[in-house]
């Protein structure tokens, strides 16, 4: 009987200590949340963005009281898009600040490389900030994906856009690397299904500055409609190359050409370019009432203009906000994923569609739309591809 009773109470210690293990980071007036942005590095402007957008949407909550009594607290730490720097902030946020969830980590390496450390203290990767498979493949409870991948962008948009403009040559210039090869793939998967075939194809060493001779050969083949796996710098050169050349096909990139930075930087000669994306560039001025008055909101705190990325942080927040709601006052990474698994994320004020998952679906939803630069500023040209 002793050892019976001995036993329970082993059983009932270790269920206890497992439940606070499941809850790092939940206090009764508090949630602790990390999160790895680049802010001294190569996308430094962007990840200075992701945390402002997230700050907004963490100070609202906290002012409205929080979620079930508890406000919440967010840690950022800085990777400098280095792999090696990010899991030692990852090392830092989980077992120092003993954080509940990831939010928002910007970069594709850069989560892959922290995974482990998260996952082995039961720590959720929430709505990363990279449209990358491996954000919710392979198939694990603790990670959940917002961003539509290049690859499903590309397979959707591509024959969509070249059948719209009834185009006689598809082709693509694209980085030499996993990014601009998911493009290419996608576009080329998307284009078969159609029955369509890519016509030429050249590629770019990442970091190139020169794509004169890439240009030249999709003008020499007659390409009509050219895919661009390319990101900013690139972008604008290509075009750029394109217009002074008098090439002057249609042309469609990924969601990472999709930012302001492309028509700030790049001036009228950008006007024209198309891009798949899923939540939209916000901009002072902007028709819908709803996100003028979000971006001045945003400028008012922060004295910048907001980006689709400080957006990208405002959302992933509200989201995070959503399932901790329904998890109910007591929160713990098994209430949380069980309220995350059964809800359904309604279109924001962005138009992102809507996201819902599963216990075997971890990316909120696969589709995606086009906007086009007319006049110097992105417009939304077409509904939810899917």
């Amino acid at each position: 009987m002793r050892l019976k009773t001995a036993l329970i109470a082993t059983a009932c210690a270790a269920a206890s200590s497992m439940a606070l293990a499941q809850s790092q980071g939940v206090t009764k007036d508090q949630i602790q949340l990390g999160s790895i942005q680049d802010l001294s590095g190569p996308l430094a402007g962007f990840g200075k963005q992701v945390r402002m957008g997230m700050q907004l949407r963490v100070d609202e909550l906290n002012e409205q009281g929080g979620i079930h009594g508890r406000k919440i607290n967010l840690k950022v730490e800085d990777s400098g898009y280095d792999p090696k720097r990010a899991v030692l902030a990852a090392q830092k946020l989980v077992n120092q600040d003993k954080i509940f969830a990831m939010v928002g980590h910007i970069g594709t390496a850069q989560n892959v490389a922290t995974f482990p450390v998260l996952f082995d203290k039961n720590v959720i990767s929430f709505f990363p900030v990279t449209a990358a498979r491996e954000m919710y493949e392979p198939l694990n409870r603790l990670k959940y994906s917002f961003a539509a991948t290049y690859y499903d962008q590309m397979r959707l948009g591509v024959p969509k856009l070249a059948k719209e403009k009834s185009a006689k040559k598809v082709c693509a210039i694209y980085q030499d690397d996993e990014f601009g090869l998911e493009v290419l793939r996608g576009a080329e998967a998307g284009l078969k299904a159609a029955g369509m075939e890519m016509s030429e194809k050249t590629s770019f060493k990442r970091g190139a500055t020169d794509f004169s001779s890439q240009v030249a050969r999709m003008k020499a083949a007659n390409c009509d409609f050219v895919v661009l796996g390319t990101i900013i710098r690139e972008t604008i050169g290509t075009i750029a190359e394109a217009r002074k050349t008098g090439f002057n096909p249609t042309l469609i990139g990924s969601s990472a050409a999709y930012t302001d930075l492309i028509h700030k930087l790049g001036g009228k000669a950008m006007d024209g370019l198309y891009a798949t994306m899923t939540v939209q560039n916000p901009y002072l001025d902007e028709a819908s009432q709803p996100i003028r008055f979000w971006a001045n909101k945003y400028k008012t705190k922060f004295n910048e203009d907001p980006t689709v990325f400080s957006a990208y942080g405002y959302t992933l927040v509200d989201a995070f906000a959503k399932g901790a709601q329904k998890a109910g006052a007591n929160l713990s990474t098994d209430s949380f994923i069980k309220a995350m698994d059964s809800i359904a994320i309604a279109p924001d004020i962005f138009g992102s569609a809507e996201m819902t998952f599963s216990p075997t679906k971890r990316l909120g939803s696969d589709a995606s739309r086009i906007s086009q630069i007319q006049d110097g500023k992105w417009k939304v040209v077409s509904e939810y591809m899917k």
